[in-house]
């Protein structure tokens, strides 16, 4: 993103703050993100699109030359080694702009991170004791 824009108040306005090639990129990010995670609530975290169930649950943004995925993919092995090819150093994903952007990935982690969510709002839950 650029240092010089003016912090998005919506994922509509991040996305719209973006040439018309990359906007209708980070649309279908958005799209295949709603898909695998319907009841997730849109907001901006950190300045970037971030979906939230149960905490937060991806972030995506857009850059120079890639779009960034945001938190890494730690749970599933299998799902990990599909995604090794666009991870960095840190785990985070990079998809370049000048390669076919894997949706169906996305989305695949998308659904994985939410099972992660609802699995952690389930063992907080069962930690907490009745008062009586």
């Amino acid at each position: 993103m650029n240092a010089e824009r003016e912090a998005p108040a919506t994922i509509d306005d991040y996305i719209a703050s973006f040439p018309p090639e990359i906007r209708s990129i980070l649309e279908k990010v958005r799209a295949t993100i709603k898909k695998a995670a319907p009841n997730a609530v849109e907001t901006i975290s950190y300045q970037i699109p971030t979906f939230t169930l149960g905490g937060n649950l991806v972030h995506f943004a857009a850059f120079k030359h890639h779009i960034g995925l945001y938190p890494p993919v730690r749970s599933d092995e299998k799902l990990r080694a599909d995604a090794a090819a666009y991870a960095n150093a840190k785990g985070n994903l990079r998809f370049p702009l000048d390669e076919r952007i894997p949706y169906g990935l996305i989305g695949r982690i998308v659904k994985a991170r939410v099972r992660e969510n609802l699995e952690k709002a389930e063992a907080r839950q069962k930690t907490i004791r009745p008062t009586h």
